[in-house]
């Protein structure tokens, strides 16, 4: 009785201590587990603080930077352009990425700012190429050739290249018959809009591309027209450049898509247009197009660096 009484009571110790050991090691490792929590979190609040401070910190330098060029930027680019006229030509979806801004830059530099000409989405639609081939050569004037395997898009890039730009001083700086009637037919057709006097034959041109890619299904032909007009533009004219913000030189992208291209010998471009330092990069990119020098730049794949290095000399545009 004694021995079972004895067992019994063991047992129930035995009990009584696990119950207590659990209750007492739950508690401590909580206390342990709610420390460590407790620490991490803390510490995560310490770098997300410090993130902020940084990043508030860089854009206080980036504006600094950008409110610096700006300020400057019409000096920088004084006289660059001497001479030079430059037409601007926007294309479906591009914003208000530093057009106006190049525009104005582009008169800080010397040079006569035309008009521009707004592409219009139907331009690019795929049901519309027949109807684009047949205005085209429609309209073709005696000095455009069209190859052999010539797209319904080069075709159009060759009439209104030669609208629109041109390497001979006699024309530059003046509307033709067969300019307006290339520039009456395609806005009839509801292909282009226009402001100002797009058809007095500039010098240079400018092309703002898309602000974000053409993800559509026949994004990638809408590309390749684009493409082919401002192939044209820089083959009729001294020069061209295809501008626009960082996006455009992402994949499916104007600028990227260019730059894969055979055009990207020839057409220069800046992924950074949407900046004051970008709009300063497109002046000195203009000013080596008349020199016969194109470059990548900006901050892009496929870039040979920000600017233009060396940078082409003020002053000088030949």
């Amino acid at each position: 009785m004694i021995d079972f009484r004895y067992h019994l009571v063991s047992i129930v110790a035995i009990f009584l201590a696990l119950a207590l050991g659990i209750v007492l090691g739950s508690t401590t490792l909580s206390d342990s587990v709610s420390d460590t929590l407790r620490q991490q979190a803390n510490s995560a609040a310490k770098t997300a603080q410090q993130a902020r401070l940084a990043q508030r910190d860089l854009q206080h330098r980036v504006n600094g930077q950008e409110q610096f060029t700006k300020v400057l930027a019409p000096q920088i680019v004084q006289n660059r352009l001497k001479g030079q006229s430059v037409v601007l030509v926007e294309t479906p979806g591009a914003g208000d990425d530093g057009i106006e801004q190049v525009s104005e830059l582009a008169k800080n530099a010397g040079a006569a700012v035309t008009g521009r000409v707004t592409i219009q989405k139907k331009l690019l639609d795929a049901d519309q190429r027949t109807t684009v081939d047949e205005l085209s050569t429609q309209l073709k004037g005696d000095g455009v050739e069209f190859p052999a395997d010539a797209s319904a898009y080069d075709k159009a890039g060759a009439v209104l290249a030669n609208a629109l730009v041109t390497k001979d001083p006699a024309r530059s700086g003046r509307e033709d018959a067969v300019g307006g009637a290339v520039l009456n037919g395609f806005k009839a057709a509801g292909y282009v809009t226009t402001s100002g006097k797009p058809g007095q034959h500039a010098t240079l041109a400018v092309m703002v591309a898309p602000a974000a890619p053409y993800a559509y299904d026949g994004g990638d032909e809408a590309n390749k027209a684009l493409i082919s007009l401002a192939a044209a533009l820089d083959g009729a004219g001294r020069g061209t450049v295809v501008g626009g913000p960082p996006t455009s030189a992402q994949e499916g992208g104007l600028i990227a898509a260019l730059r894969d291209a055979d055009a990207a010998d020839s057409v220069s471009t800046v992924d950074v247009v949407d900046t004051a330092s970008g709009q300063v990069v497109t002046i000195l990119a203009l000013q080596k197009e008349i020199g016969g020098k194109s470059g990548q730049y900006g901050t892009g794949a496929g870039v040979s660096g920000y600017l233009p290095s060396p940078a082409p000399p003020a002053g000088k545009n030949g």
